[in-house]
């Protein structure tokens, strides 16, 4: 089974292996994808984001309570370098909500008995069961890849300048962060994967550490200077030479 939408202002695939996967519960995802936008994007006036932040409502919902949280979990790990609450800017906890959500919305299809599928959206990619291989695009050529990943039951995002530009703000200064071309990090989950890349991105170079010391995350860098950083477990596809060192050691190249 597959399925493309365009949601929350990007294209979101889905790819089900399952024979005789119900339909209904392809529905379900997509459903609740277009609520997470219309719920929480700072860019709907009557979103519940865009009213929080107009001091409209006292009592968040559970779940954007519990997405709250997590930027508050970011937003301290990072010294102030992830910050969804920016001088001169609205409430927007995109950062968290895209891959938040999209977890969310892998665990209605497991629950719903699917076993094997590749979810992505806007190039944040999780899968269940595997081996999937899940390209990176190259940061400054989007007709090349810079490493292609083997990904079995995980999930992988990647923060970059090359889509929307310097977009991602350095919270301590409030000027972009421009440290790092790209940045991709693997996790067990997309709610960790997205929400670590982009702080990490937002660190800078530092983040790339920052990032590797991450509990089972691994990290694939390329920074301001060109060379590529990656983590000694990064999943790269037929690369013998990303074993034997402990997690959390950098390599260079």
């Amino acid at each position: 089974m597959r399925r493309v939408e365009h949601v929350m202002g990007f294209p979101v695939s889905l790819r089900i292996d399952d024979e005789g996967f119900p339909q209904a519960a392809v529905d379900e995802l997509f459903t609740w994808l277009r609520e997470v936008d219309a719920r929480f994007s700072p860019f709907k006036p009557d979103s519940e984001v865009s009213r929080l932040d107009r001091g409209e409502l006292s009592d968040p919902s559970e779940d954007l309570t519990e997405v709250l949280d997590l930027c508050e979990h970011y937003r301290a790990a990072t010294g102030g370098a992830f910050d969804v609450r920016l001088p001169g800017r609205g409430l927007d906890p995109c950062a968290v909500v895209k891959g938040w959500s999209v977890q969310r919305g892998a665990e209605l299809l497991t629950a719903a008995g699917a076993r094997r599928f590749c979810l992505n959206a806007g190039g944040d990619v999780v899968v269940s069961g595997g081996p999937w291989r899940v390209g990176v695009r190259h940061p400054e050529h989007a007709d090349q890849l810079c490493t292609v990943l083997e990904l079995t039951d995980a999930a992988v995002a990647t923060s970059a300048r090359y889509e929307r530009g310097d977009h991602i703000l350095d919270g301590r200064t409030g000027r972009p962060a421009t440290g790092l071309l790209s940045l991709t990090v693997v996790a067990p989950t997309l709610t960790e994967a997205d929400s670590t890349a982009t702080a990490a991105f937002a660190m800078g170079s530092e983040g790339v550490e920052w990032a590797a010391g991450r509990q089972g995350c691994e990290v694939f860098a390329v920074d301001a200077e060109r060379r590529v950083l990656r983590t000694s477990g990064f999943p790269v596809a037929d690369d013998s030479a990303t074993t034997g060192r402990g997690r959390g050691a950098i390599m260079a190249s």
